[in-house]
């Protein structure tokens, strides 16, 4: 199946979606600070560069889109166009979060991942229960 735009339009789309501050990374944020958690933003300094870093707390977080990351949940379709570079893509980007991991719970540290869909549910969650 063709892309319905053409290949400059879809270059100029894909390069509008943005990294980091997204409305799921926002809203985990928001939710973190009202409950009284301080953090620190995408550390450089730490390998995988976190989302959100608790150090008081040794944590990390990181807000994976669904798509990007290859959830499976009701929000992540494999795309029609282009399957092969698509399946090489995000089976990179969950190889490379599955090593990140690893690399940050060697070092001590515990890691949380937030997906796109649960963060209303880790909203409610962090205000009842806490980290």
């Amino acid at each position: 199946m063709p892309d319905v735009v053409d290949t400059k339009t879809r270059s100029r789309m894909m390069a509008g979606i943005r990294a980091k501050n997204t409305k799921p990374e926002v809203a985990v944020r928001q939710a973190l600070h009202r409950s009284g958690y301080r953090f620190r933003l995408h550390c450089k300094n730490m390998p995988c560069k976190p989302d959100i870093v608790l150090p008081r707390h040794k944590t990390v977080i990181f807000v994976h889109g669904c798509f990007w990351h290859g959830h499976q949940c009701s929000k992540f379709r494999w795309p029609k166009t282009r399957e092969s570079f698509w399946r090489q893509k995000i089976l990179g980007n969950v190889a490379r979060d599955i090593e990140c991991i690893a690399n940050l719970e060697k070092m001590g540290w515990k890691v949380k991942v937030v997906w796109e869909c649960e963060v209303l549910s880790f909203e409610e969650k962090i205000s009842s229960e806490g980290l």
